[in-house]
């Protein structure tokens, strides 16, 4: 049985094993020797030019199109699997399932570009077939398939998952890429990244390119609530990574993997003589808080550290910490230089340079990402159902009916409730209990525990013990709450939960217990109604008429909107990817500069997402400039300029000033798509100049100040 968890830090057993359950998935995974267990599948993450290189999905349209540019950069792409398929792709072998794939392949990774609904499978189907390196892209995969993968991860030693939702991974020294990075970012070099957003990944790319110092690896966690390979996950191979002779780190909001790394950290520098430098970022300082930012991912549970404690905590652990992405390449040069390492020999030409290992082997109908879903399983971007406490009783009274001594009371918690729950650890990367016995949240940190278990399976009568013992309740209650437990988890397996929690306030004399409905929070996955049609009954119940018109328009355009409430903003904000939108509103507040919203146009953005972004932008009477700040991976440069341009023509722009900033992929072209418009646009190519413009317009001076504004 996995240990208890203590706020934000993990009681870890490092070789704790689960048991093997089959509630979802009756498929059986090889057995791993005793002495081994997922973490000892980290070093699968050092990839090289020799790692063998397979995609499923391979004849879909993104797929074919991204195997072509990575075949381009030198990766070792072998063949592919597409079901019911054989021949050839591309001139390469095309299998119809992986278990003929691993026979005659023998890959070491597998690029997963399958739809978020089978995507899951698709997962399974490589940890079965024992791929070393599965590399997972997709957004929207339904977070109980993810902790049903994550659970199987668990048993064995001979699989490691990177993402989902994840731009993937990329080795410059050895030219692998297994995802969408925008390669032109990119350089060989010395300088190891780990990261939660794409796109400030890019942003810290660019920085350390621009400075000579390369990369070695870039590992992108991806952005969902539960990650295959986390921060601590690419520390490790930093580490020991003759190649690596520094780390950064990009975290955000939500979650502990920062607070993790930072443990990592500590102890890393007691232990090593000369630690190689470390230097971090944390997007997400001024987020709102209890909005869920873009990413799946991106928002703090209850009693989490914010982005600006994490910040905090990192720098403590001894890491350097920067406050906006464009400062890494030259904060990176004075570490090394300080850390008695050859700066000049880091910064030397190392295009030659290959990495010397690579990913040693050990020996349902899939959907193609082009292809358009239904109506209702197209792509939104609202990550998760909030439902009312008044709608509980919707909810819980099927599972609760038959329980005796349990009740739901309209009326505050008492100051002596007790906290019980059910939600995700995203450490463990699993579902887990959680208990405390006070509800003050000024103590929850300390006072709260969590309980984890296999997703596969109900948790075990033994751990809702523990969890019960932790909260001390009445002898009299204790049946009570172990009946309640049952059905909360029986709630959150079968509904597909993301968090279910409650005050629970007992009668000692009765035995009895209740439900305060006021704290009660009922949190479910937005993806497996959007992915999978599921759960319809759940999904119904939301009223969107109580939520903020321009919010839901966006979310049925595949935007994240998110309206600021400070009186005194005045810049409005269109940002691709969650942690650049994110870390816009950062740099923005670096600057004395307040934004109206945030707006993530998602990754798969067109000209007239963008255009409909400008419209709901221009909406708020408060917006005295926007700013347009990209960086593109999967989304192209050429279209975010032609978005604007089809926004000037189409939309009433109120003779409100343009900021526009775009890098990454096809970045040339946006930039002169822009500079030869002939509108009244300031086009930049970096982002703290850029943001230091709008602030500039938005406070009313016209002065350009400089070097700035044009195409650089």
């Amino acid at each position: 049985m996995a240990a208890p968890v203590r706020g934000g830090q993990a009681i870890r057993q490092s070789h704790a094993k689960l048991p093997r359950l089959s509630r979802h998935s009756r498929r059986h995974f090889s057995a791993s020797p005793a002495s081994r267990d997922y973490e000892d599948t980290v070093q699968n993450l050092r990839i090289g030019k020799h790692t063998r290189v397979i995609y499923q999905g391979f004849t879909g349209r993104v797929a074919t199109g991204n195997a072509k540019d990575s075949i381009a950069y030198g990766t070792n792409i072998v063949g592919g699997v597409t079901p019911g398929k054989e021949g050839e792709h591309l001139g390469l072998p095309l299998l119809p399932d992986l278990k003929k794939a691993k026979e005659q392949l023998k890959p070491d990774a597998t690029a997963v570009f399958v739809a978020a609904p089978q995507c899951g499978r698709a997962i399974e189907d490589a940890i079965e077939a024992e791929i070393p390196l599965i590399v997972a892209v997709a957004e929207h995969i339904p977070l109980h398939d993810i902790m049903r993968v994550t659970s199987i991860l668990k048993t064995q030693s001979k699989s490691r998952l990177v993402g989902a939702n994840a731009p993937g991974i990329i080795a410059p020294i050895g030219s692998c890429r297994i995802g969408f990075q925008p390669l032109p970012t990119f350089s060989p070099g010395h300088v190891g990244i780990v990261a939660k957003s794409g796109t400030l990944s890019y942003e810290a790319v660019a920085s350390v390119t621009r400075a000579g110092l390369g990369q070695s690896l870039c590992i992108g966690m991806g952005g969902d609530i539960i990650a295959g390979t986390n921060i601590v996950d690419g520390l490790e191979v930093f580490e020991q990574d003759p190649e690596t002779q520094a780390m950064i780190i990009i975290g955000e909001v939500g979650g502990r993997s920062e607070e993790d790394a930072a443990e990592w950290i500590k102890d890393y520098q007691k232990r090593s003589p000369n630690p190689k430098p470390i230097a971090a970022l944390v997007g997400g300082i001024h987020a709102p808080a209890g909005r869920i930012m873009g990413h799946a991912g991106a928002w703090a549970a209850r009693g989490e550290h914010s982005a600006a404690e994490k910040y905090k905590i990192l720098e403590d652990a001894g890491a350097t910490m920067v406050d906006h992405p464009e400062k890494f390449g030259g904060v990176m040069k004075t570490l090394l230089s300080q850390s008695g390492r050859d700066v000049s020999k880091i910064t030397g030409n190392p295009a030659d340079q290959k990495r010397g290992y690579h990913t040693t082997m050990r020996r349902g109908p899939v959907v193609r990402p082009d292809r358009p879903s239904p109506p209702s399983q197209r792509p939104h971007q609202s990550r998760n159902l909030h439902l009312r406490p008044e709608q509980a009783p919707d909810v819980l009274k099927p599972y609760l009916d038959d329980l005796k001594n349990i009740t739901l009371s309209n009326e505050p918690a008492p100051s002596d409730a007790f906290y019980i729950g059910l939600t995700v650890d995203r450490s463990e990367r699993q579902p887990c209990i959680r208990t405390s016995p006070s509800t003050d949240t000024s103590r929850f940190r300390e006072t709260a525990l969590r309980f984890p278990f296999d997703q596969r399976s109900p948790p075990p009568d033994s751990l809702i013990a523990d969890s019960i013992a932790h909260i001390s309740p009445p002898e009299s209650t204790k049946q009570s709450l172990t009946s309640l437990i049952r059905a909360l988890s029986t709630v959150y397996l079968e509904k597909e939960a993301v968090t279910l929690s409650t005050s629970i306030s007992t009668n000692p004399s009765t035995g009895t217990i209740a439900l305060h409905l006021p704290s009660l929070i009922l949190q479910f996955d937005d993806s497996a109604y959007r992915s999978c049609s599921r759960h319809p009954d759940i999904h119904t119940l939301r009223d969107r008429t109580l939520e903020q018109p321009e919010e839901v328009e966006a979310e049925d355009s595949g935007i994240v909107f998110i309206r600021l409430p400070n009186p005194a903003a005045n810049i409005g904000t269109l940002v691709n990817g969650a942690g650049l939108a994110m870390n816009t509103l950062d740099a923005l507040r670096l600057q004395n500069g307040h934004a109206t919203n945030f707006l993530d146009t998602g990754g798969k953005a067109t000209s007239e997402t963008v255009k409909k972004s400008f419209e709901l932008i221009l909406r708020d009477e408060r917006v005295k400039v926007i700013f347009v700040n990209i960086f593109g991976g999967l989304t192209d440069g050429g279209m975010i300029a032609e978005g604007v341009l089809l926004a000037f023509k189409e939309v009433d722009m109120r003779g409100v000033p343009v900021v526009v900033r775009i890098r990454g992929t096809n970045e040339e072209v946006g930039q002169r798509v822009i500079a030869e418009s002939g509108l009244e646009l300031e086009a930049f190519d970096g982002f703290e100049e850029a943001a230091r413009r709008v602030v500039e317009i938005a406070e009313g001076s016209k002065e350009r100040g400089g070097e700035m504004g044009g195409i650089l």
